[in-house]
């Protein structure tokens, strides 16, 4: 072999010795920048998570500041003075579920039925439609026809269900969740945020009674429970 095959050779193989390192190169880059945008999205999501959970138990404290408040509690005085807070499930983040929200425009004004002889009008809003432990449910969403008019209630929702839980864990006539009107076709129920009717304290209340169509047939092991003095 000459001197200047020799040459050819060698920088030949140096190249494909560059080459090598190159790729080599671009494959760590690669791995790097997957690794740096999933450890920014597991930090968004801790943030987000973090946020939801803080949101949760401000929401916890303001139901127990209700109830022991003598001028926004539905407890008579002797229970009010007993009460300290109120039964939850432990937060559960799999509970707070994104729905596709599907407005239903055509809906007749009717009288929701209640504990007693009240029968106000609402008329059902939407459905939302979600999954749930792997499972699809869908509930319907209703509209306070009074409250609708004042300017503090206009953009709420009213959101009655029935579980499997209800008359065990659970309040047996079903739990309620206060939403807003949402500005796309998602809707965020934050199961987390199930409290009881009033009804569920005393007898002087009457309560809308969750229309049968809005009973998940599973657990929902997420909100507010029974206290043992009201179960």
């Amino acid at each position: 072999m000459t001197a200047d095959n020799k040459t050819a050779c060698l920088a030949a193989r140096c190249i494909r010795n560059a080459l090598v390192v190159v790729c080599n190169l671009a494959v760590m880059i690669k791995v790097l920048f997957t690794l740096t945008l999933s450890l920014a999205f597991m930090q968004l999501r801790a943030q987000s998570d973090t946020a939801v959970i803080k949101d949760i138990q401000a929401f916890q404290n303001e139901l127990n500041a209700e109830y022991k408040n003598p001028a926004t509690s539905p407890l008579d005085s002797v229970d009010r003075v007993r009460f300290r807070k109120h039964n939850f499930y432990p937060v559960d983040l799999s509970y707070n579920v994104r729905g596709r929200f599907k407005r239903t425009p055509d809906e007749q004004i009717f009288k929701m039925k209640t504990t007693g002889v009240r029968t106000p009008e609402y008329v059902k809003y939407g459905e939302v439609e979600f999954n749930l432990q792997g499972k699809p449910y869908k509930l319907n969403v209703y509209r306070n026809i009074a409250l609708s008019k004042q300017e503090e209630y206009k953009d709420n929702l009213f959101l009655p269900f029935t579980d499997n839980t209800n008359g065990v864990d659970t309040y047996g006539g079903g739990r309620y969740i206060d939403l807003k009107i949402p500005t796309a076709d998602v809707l965020v129920i934050d199961f987390n945020k199930a409290y009881n009717p009033y009804c569920a304290y005393s007898h002087k209340y009457s309560c809308p009674i969750p229309p049968a169509e809005n009973h998940l047939d599973t657990d929902i092991k997420a909100g507010i429970k029974m206290n043992e003095r009201h179960e």
